[in-house]
């Protein structure tokens, strides 16, 4: 089963292994949900994400970039 726009938490975690040298807090919105689109394990309708989801993934992704 693939990873859904609610799947905050794992989309980070793919993002930060796959842009180990981005800075999540300067990724522009539009960028990010074509980067979660083309994650490989990713599988749900562009449509579903929404401002409030992106900046969960974006929150989530700067934890993982801490860490």
């Amino acid at each position: 089963m693939g990873l859904k726009w609610t799947d905050t938490r794992e989309i980070a975690i793919e993002l930060s292994e796959k842009f180990p040298d981005v800075n999540p807090m300067s990724v522009r919105f539009t960028d990010l949900h074509q980067w979660v689109m083309e994650l490989e394990d990713f599988d749900d309708m562009p449509e579903h994400s929404g401002e409030k989801i992106l900046e969960a993934i974006q929150m989530a992704w700067m934890d993982e970039h801490g860490a």
